[in-house]
């Protein structure tokens, strides 16, 4: 979503950070591109002016003048503005459901992704708080809009139920229905889906009007797409004048969309932003954090978001085999294949590289070795079509093998050799771990085999994976030097 602003404002500060000293003018100079930026980015105008003005007042005093690296420290403080736009480091951005049943009441324009979205938070109040919850649709006019939330909690697990559908009743008459059964069942969350139109009308805010005074919710929050741009904003601000809306959800944030909707959401409706939604799929749903967005939209990376994704798709009980095979300095190509599945869980290549340090010039190399979310596909492809004896043990893999490999996953014998040498680096790593230091032994040897974003395109695109577990001086910290030893539990 951020990519060109995030291409520009790194352009911006490379400049900055190269130089010795900064004089007014220099910052003036560079918070005009910071300011054409934005506003190409479709950030509200009045919002640019602001954060502007903000930035200046601080970059242009003595906090700069005498800061031993001047550059960097107008980097922290746009880094600082861009926080304070979004809300704060420590903006509230919990969901109020502390009384059963809490009601939410999910409200937004037809299109911008309120069934999936209902969906997606029920699925993430059962998974991590273990809450049980009730779906309501209250749409009355789409069709199969109800049998589509039906379908959706049922997809969601087993404490997600939706509300019996009654053809014929009214919006009002179904959040009175669901509120009843909520009490009834001991739901812990209500969630009512309401109806939306292709454009606000009186009608559609006089329903949600009078559902939001029979259900009195807790939440009442605005689903927002973002790849609308200064729509969404204008959409909220109407919206926050005719309901007691808590909190915002902006959809589509995996989108190629200009991003300036995020960033001026916040600024012109004072409402938080709760969350943001990354796909169709019912776990593409993001905690919004200002704080993270920030080091993104920079370049700075997100890695608590990184290690939080590996945690969430690692399997507990193959974290623990995993541990037991590392304790022994066992790596072989099926924990390889269960490293790459992880990876495209946790959005490919390029959803890790957008959370790294330095994301801007490693997806630059990327680009430039013709790299992307196929590779590790490939690579999958290649163990997949090796026996279980191949696959355990290397090292009978001999030419005539790799050949018949190679034609099996469509793929040549180079990259199949390419493949067995990554995997011979990584397994190489796993041994220095268990024997000599452990992990700032693995981390050193990372970084001698020159695993840093940095060298994407020295590696030619085959070396990624084996990237990951120490990335040298651009790693995981903490991650315990590989994703699959994360340990992390599948909640």
């Amino acid at each position: 979503m951020f990519d060109a602003l995030s291409d520009r404002l790194g352009g911006i500060f490379d400049g900055l950070t190269g130089r010795g000293a900064l004089s007014e003018k220099d910052v003036n100079a560079a918070l005009r591109e910071i300011r054409v930026a934005l506003l190409e980015a479709d950030v509200a105008l009045p919002v640019v002016k602001d954060f502007i003005e903000s930035v200046r007042a601080r970059a242009v005093g003595e906090e700069v003048v005498r800061s031993v690296k001047p550059g960097q420290q107008v980097v922290k403080i746009v880094y600082d503005g861009i926080v304070e736009m979004l809300g704060g480091a420590d903006a509230e951005t919990t969901l109020r459901i502390d009384t059963p049943p809490a009601v939410m009441m999910m409200a937004g324009l037809q299109g911008s992704g309120k069934t999936t979205t209902t969906a997606k938070i029920a699925k993430r109040l059962a998974e991590k708080q273990r809450k049980k919850v009730l779906l309501a649709s209250l749409d009355v006019r789409r069709p199969a809009a109800m049998q589509q939330l039906a379908i959706l909690a049922d997809q969601c697990g087993d404490n997600v139920f939706s509300l019996p559908i009654i053809e014929g009743q009214l919006p009002a008459d179904i959040a009175r229905r669901a509120v009843q059964a909520a009490k009834i069942g001991g739901y812990d969350v209500l969630i009512l889906d309401t109806a939306g139109r292709t454009t606000i009308d009186e009608q559609m805010m006089s329903e949600a009007a009078e559902i939001a005074a029979i259900a009195n919710p807790s939440e009442t929050l605005l689903v927002a797409d973002a790849l609308t741009g200064q729509d969404a904003v204008e959409t909220a601000r109407r919206f926050h004048d005719r309901l007691p809306l808590t909190g915002l959800v902006l959809t589509r944030m995996d989108g190629d969309g200009r991003g300036g909707a995020a960033l001026s959401m916040r600024a012109v409706t004072g409402l938080p932003i709760k969350f943001l939604g990354t796909g169709e799929k019912l776990d593409g749903l993001d905690a919004f954090d200002a704080s993270r967005v920030a080091g993104r939209i920079l370049g700075q990376g997100d890695i608590v978001s990184l290690v939080e994704k590996a945690s969430e798709q690692m399997d507990a009980d193959k974290a623990e085999r995993m541990a037991a095979k590392l304790k022994k300095g066992e790596f072989d190509l099926e924990d390889m294949a269960d490293q790459l599945r992880q990876m495209q869980r946790m959005g490919g290549l390029g959803g890790i590289m957008g959370m790294m340090p330095g994301a801007r010039k490693a997806k630059e190399a990327m680009a430039s070795a013709n790299l992307d979310d196929n590779v590790l596909k490939r690579q999958e492809a290649i163990i997949l079509s090796m026996t279980r004896k191949e696959r355990r043990k290397p090292a009978v893999l001999n030419a005539s093998r790799r050949k018949r490999i190679a034609a099996g996953s469509g793929t040549t014998v180079q990259e199949v050799n390419k493949l067995l040498k990554m995997h011979q680096q990584m397994a190489t790593m796993m041994k220095k771990m268990r024997t000599k230091g452990g992990m700032k032994a693995m981390m050193g040897a990372a970084s001698q085999a020159g695993m840093s974003p940095s060298d994407l395109a020295k590696m030619g695109g085959q070396q990624m994976p084996g990237g990951l577990p120490g990335m040298g001086s651009g790693g995981l910290p903490g991650l315990g030097g590989s994703l699959p030893g994360l340990g992390g539990k599948k909640k």
